[in-house]
């Protein structure tokens, strides 16, 4: 177990607390390993009925992988660097697929931010999954700022949002709140940040029969408090619709540029600083991952992620963000008339036979 997780049974119910505030609880290959290690025991313990995962403070539940350890790594020698960025994926891919698939009530308060990989630890399977946001979440795949793909499953639940709500989440990579998280389909209830502690002394006292039902009748209560009219989603949606159903980049930013009304100003605006060649890279996944299974967009995912670090654009994405913080990152190609069809492609190539992809055993 790392110190930055911590976890504990009460009234047959597992609590799992992201414990990591100066880095906004981000993942890093302990962080992932001791989740894997307890969700792992916990599914089959006859003692555990549900879980509960969130992150400590309310500031964030968590604001994705760790990208600092990225760079750190990507600057090491290439051997020791490059074996510490493919056990994280790998295992990180293996932790998401486990909790897609997690057979008992699984519960997500995701109060505060919820990015990248946060997001994928708390998107479980239709059947366990109860994703709960507050007035302080704030959502977002913002992979593209950084040069890479929204990733940790991204290619099936975006891509399984209303109409083109999950193409516009991945190109654009813009933050929303907790309005637009249940129009999406990406949370499933709301309540007050306030109430959060009374949820969870509910459930640590009351019977853990059916957590579903006494997580549901706690929250109904709460169920007025947002309404459609505060959802930028919901107001932008058929703008959303016409301008993303197309299949290129450029037919899309095109579409926007002749709109040229307030949202299609902004969101134009906002697709011109990010990095071309991952948006292009990005539109594709998304529209393979429509007709994949969960497994089969990890698996492209992970192939993904190895052609990713064959270049520079991440590292370079991650020193304009989050090390020098200039933002201002030389993208390579610049613009996205210069990104080309095989330059795409190459992010789809197998990297290894199918009998040795490290994530083969996926069912």
């Amino acid at each position: 177990m790392t110190e930055h997780i911590r976890a504990a049974v009460i009234n047959r119910i597992g609590f799992i607390t992201l414990d990591r505030a100066t880095a906004l609880h981000s993942l890093s290959l302990e962080m992932v390993r001791a989740l894997t290690d307890v969700l792992s025991g916990w599914r089959q313990d006859d003692g555990v009925a549900a879980v509960v995962i969130r992150g400590d403070g309310g500031k964030a539940f968590c604001a994705g992988g760790d990208i600092r350890f990225f760079h750190r790594a990507g600057q090491a020698s290439p051997q020791s660097g490059s074996a510490l960025i493919e056990d994280f994926f790998s295992e990180e891919y293996a932790l998401n697929y486990l909790i897609q698939g997690f057979p008992k009530p699984y519960i997500a308060l995701m109060d505060g931010i919820v990015m990248g990989g946060g997001m994928g630890i708390a998107q479980a399977g239709p059947e366990s999954r109860l994703r709960i946001v507050t007035e302080r979440t704030k959502m977002a795949m913002p992979e593209v700022k950084i040069g890479l793909f929204p990733d940790v499953g991204g290619s099936f639940f975006l891509s399984r949002t209303p109409g083109r709500i999950g193409t516009y989440l991945g190109l654009t990579g813009e933050t929303i709140g907790a309005a637009d998280a249940l129009h999406a389909g990406l949370a499933d209830a709301f309540i007050p940040s306030d109430e959060v502690p009374a949820l969870l002394r509910l459930l640590e006292t009351s019977a853990s029969g059916d957590v579903h039902s006494t997580v549901g009748a706690f929250c109904a209560s709460f169920a007025n408090r947002l309404s459609a009219t505060e959802s930028t989603l919901a107001i932008n949606r058929l703008a959303i619709d016409k301008h993303f159903a197309h299949d290129s980049v450029a037919t899309i930013m095109t579409s926007l540029e002749q709109a040229g009304d307030a949202f299609a100003r902004d969101t134009l605006a906002i697709m011109q600083t990010r990095s071309p060649l991952m948006m292009c890279v990005t539109l594709e996944q998304l529209r393979r991952g429509a007709g994949m299974s969960l497994a089969e967009c990890l698996r492209m995912e992970r192939t993904m992620v190895r052609r990713c670090f064959e270049r520079n654009e991440v590292f370079e994405g991650i020193r304009a963000a989050v090390i020098d913080k200039d933002n201002k990152p030389h993208w390579n190609p610049p613009t996205i008339t210069a990104v080309t069809r095989e330059e795409v492609m190459r992010f789809f190539e197998p990297a290894w036979p199918r009998c040795a992809h490290p994530l083969r055993d996926l069912a």
